[in-house]
């Protein structure tokens, strides 16, 4: 690879991986999550490690995209980017040691699922890893860094397409349509129906609900 022939048309969005570049970082992996929010399913990480002398066009935060815009993206990101990485935690690992701790651990997943390992990571966000990597953190890192936008959209639609899956098993929350944010009609359901093996019961909004559950509910 050669960074320093590198052109881009989204010029703004590859500020920090030319910087990255310049400095003799060839492998910079972008690092964001989807679905710390949500009163269900798991929060996705992705880490992605684009090729300098192959940008993507259209390549942006994903929650300023469409759906459509997304899934086209995503398919070309699989395709185009040098190395993909994506980890998860459960709803149970949420709530057995915090969201904040939950996402660090599945960006760290993300990242060792990388092949070939990056030389430097781009983080969304404040908070670092645990990892010896060298790190940077990026606030609103997903609008800025066309490496992390890319990370926010695979992790975006891996996530989304999580929660259709269990939509198919949990039928009566409507998975499907708010992806497990606390939509009224979420809200609605959980207090009929009580929580379902992938809320999050730590969350407020579902707590209260855990010893007022129907008889027929199932806990994780």
């Amino acid at each position: 690879m050669q960074p320093s022939l590198f052109k881009s048309p989204d010029l703004d969005l590859y500020q920090f991986e030319r910087n990255a570049w310049s400095e003799r970082y060839q492998l910079v992996a972008g690092v964001d999550e989807a679905g710390r929010g949500p009163l269900a399913g798991p929060v996705v990480a992705a880490a992605v490690i684009l090729r300098p002398d192959q940008p993507i066009s259209g390549v942006n935060d994903s929650k300023k995209l469409t759906e459509r815009q997304r899934e086209r993206l995503f398919d070309q990101i699989m395709s185009e980017a040098l190395a993909i990485g994506i980890g998860s935690a459960s709803p149970a690992e949420i709530d057995r040691i915090n969201i904040l701790q939950a996402t660090r651990q599945a960006m760290l997943a993300a990242v060792r699922h990388l092949s070939p390992s990056p030389d430097l990571l781009l983080i969304d966000g404040i908070t670092m890893i645990d990892s010896p990597l060298r790190q940077q953190t990026i606030k609103q890192g997903d609008s800025r860094s066309a490496s992390i936008a890319a990370a926010s959209i695979i992790a975006k639609v891996s996530r989304d397409r999580l929660m259709q899956e269990y939509d198919q098993h949990y039928p009566h929350y409507g998975f499907k349509q708010h992806k497990g944010y606390g939509s009224a009609n979420h809200l609605a359901a959980l207090r009929q129906h009580g929580p379902c093996p992938i809320h999050r019961l730590s969350f407020g909004g579902v707590r209260e609900l855990v010893n007022h559950a129907p008889s027929d509910c199932i806990f994780p």
